[in-house]
């Protein structure tokens, strides 16, 4: 039987999905009056209205995106599930909440969780809810309606919870069911995120076979001793020297599987091979191994889940960007966190790292295009990219390099990337590097954001370093201004360099190396809003670069409306 697999998100995001079709309605671009007192809030990314929110599931060719939201302020608190559905990943109707805190065994809070198709096409969600004893339990839910394609009505299980902190489990570190997968013997599995009596993570396996009756098995599925609670964990397959993605039941010998847990505010993955007989998980190297530090993205990204969307084979990542400013500003703005534009995922060529890219679908925004090529970028130069709406961006550009010989010797102690970027800001000069793009710049450039490389000699290989630098973001005082950096796998004598970033007012979130790296940045410039946003091209390095290729274009604005507004929409 072909499972197909969906996702809802609580402190974790999840999604589900399969293919559908876009309905292309005019948009426009965001104009300088458009959202005059809301200079950060993003066009083409997802967000709800007001409020606070972290969180996503495909059904009868809608998405459906479920996310932890405060009904009654923009700061965490009174958790409940909103939900949101859509035909693109692109444009959202906001539809009523799915899921509310007032039942015993979720009256404090209804915390993330997953969803699955069970009995061929019957979606139910397990999620975590917070007791009347403040115990974190995973409850049950499922549709009300099966025939109502929105998915509008969900009833929780009469007998919830169906599982409970017992045997020397915390109750306060036992949340985030997975999305369940199936196994040969026809018994279903999910996991748990859990902090040991000494303080470090695992994941606890489960297994039912009816869905509702789970029994916890002896030994969890994998555990660290490096690390501390582990929140909002995926595991999911991904095919060996594959284009496409894979279900998150599929037992093709030709896989491997990849097992994500969110800490330290970082989502951090390791790859493996799984045995769906036994259940044992056999990683290549574990998290925070030395030299294999793993994330999905480097910057602002956080409590991600994946889905696996059977009609365009494709296993496709959601992320939380949270907030850089603080309360007092949510509270002012009137609202709270995003979700990351929806990325592919898939297995490296080397089969040693995931390469992530946006969804082909955002770029049906895209609008008013500049580009040019082989152009020259000299050792301490500026290069503006005008012609396009550069707070609201989408931007691909490609260095050449030569004079590689003459780069900067790699000192050994260099193992920390975030480190090294923090020292090497854009504005210290080094001989290949830095250069890259500044984004959401002022005119005068005392305000930018600046994605870039540098470029290191170790031995006989060449270190790639990219950077996102918030340090010269905005004006303002009081935000965080994080430096962010990662070493990506390529070889610049036979690779270009290359990056991706797009950039939506009060968001950057980049990919480099065609997807080896991610990083996301949020960022409030002052100065650098709407029509006042510009986008330049740098180098500040000794020596010459050249931009091999340059594509920019404005992007338009996304649909993201409440159900009253939204039109009939049309279904297969």
């Amino acid at each position: 039987m072909e499972i197909s697999v969906v996702w809802v998100i609580g402190f974790c995001i999840l999604l589900f999905g399969n293919g559908v079709q876009s309905h292309g309605d005019d948009r426009k671009l965001q104009s300088p009056s458009a959202d005059a007192e809301q200079p950060y809030r993003t066009a083409y990314h997802f967000q709800p209205p007001k409020n606070w929110m972290n969180g996503p599931m495909y059904y009868k060719g809608i998405y459906h995106l479920f996310y932890q939201y405060n009904p009654y302020s923009a700061v965490w608190g009174n958790i409940s599930w909103a939900h949101s559905i859509s035909y693109d990943l692109v444009n959202w109707i906001h539809i009523d909440n799915a899921l509310s805190p007032e039942d015993p065994f979720d009256i404090n809070g209804c915390w993330s969780g997953s969803a699955t198709f069970i009995s061929g096409e019957k979606p139910v969600i397990l999620y975590t809810g917070s007791d009347t004893m403040n115990r974190q339990v995973q409850n049950l839910a499922e549709p009300k309606n099966l025939s109502d394609p929105l998915l509008k009505e969900w009833v929780k299980l009469s007998h919830n919870p169906i599982m409970v902190p017992v045997d020397g489990i915390d109750p306060q570190n036992f949340r985030d069911p997975t999305t369940a997968w199936q196994g040969p013997d026809g018994l279903w599995r999910v996991l748990v995120g859990n902090k040991m009596n000494n303080g470090h993570g695992r994941v606890l396996l489960y297994r039912s076979r009816d869905f509702v009756t789970w029994t916890r098995s002896e030994d969890p599925l994998h555990s660290s001793t490096r690390t501390g609670m582990w929140e909002c964990p995926d595991f999911y397959p991904v095919a060996i020297n594959g284009k496409y993605g894979v279900d998150t039941s599929s037992q093709d010998k030709f896989t491997k599987h990849v097992l994500k847990a969110s800490f330290n505010d970082q989502d951090h993955y390791i790859l493996g091979n799984y045995t769906p007989m036994t259940d044992n998980f056999s990683v290549d190297t574990d998290f925070m191994d030395t030299g294999s530090d793993f994330r999905y993205d480097y910057g602002n990204f956080y409590a991600s889940k994946t889905f696996f969307d059977s009609a365009k084979k494709r296993r496709i990542l959601w992320g939380w960007i949270l907030e850089s400013d603080n309360t007092t500003d949510d509270i002012k703005k009137g609202w709270s966190g995003l979700q990351s534009i929806p990325r592919t995922i898939l297995l490296s060529e080397s089969g040693k790292q995931l390469i992530q890219w946006p969804v082909e679908e955002i770029e049906t925004l895209r609008a008013k295009n500049v580009s040019f090529h082989n152009k020259e970028l000299k050792g301490g130069s500026v290069l503006e990219v005008s012609g396009i709406t550069a707070s609201q961006a989408d931007v691909e550009v490609s260095f050449d390099l030569s004079n590689l010989e003459e780069a900067e010797l790699m000192d050994p102690s260099w193992v920390d990337p975030q480190l090294l970027c923090s020292q090497k800001t854009a504005s210290y000069r080094g001989s290949v590097g830095p250069f890259g793009i500044l984004v959401l710049a002022s005119k005068d450039m005392t305000e930018q954001t600046a994605i870039f490389f540098r470029i290191f000699r170790s031995n006989d290989k060449y270190v790639v370093l990219m950077c996102s630098d918030q340090t010269r973001s905005s004006s303002r005082e009081g935000l965080k201004k994080t430096t962010y950096g990662a070493f990506i796998d390529i070889d610049p004598l036979y690779q270009k360099i290359s990056l991706r970033s797009l950039i939506d007012h009060s968001i950057v979130e980049s990919f480099g190396g065609e997807g080896r790296a991610c990083i996301t940045a949020r960022v409030y410039p002052n100065q650098a809003i709407h029509n006042q946003a510009y986008l330049y091209a740098f180098n500040n390095g000794t020596f010459d670069v050249t931009i091999s290729t340059l594509n920019a274009w404005s992007v338009k604005k996304a649909q993201i409306v409440s159900d009253t507004k939204r039109r009939k929409p049309h279904l297969n």
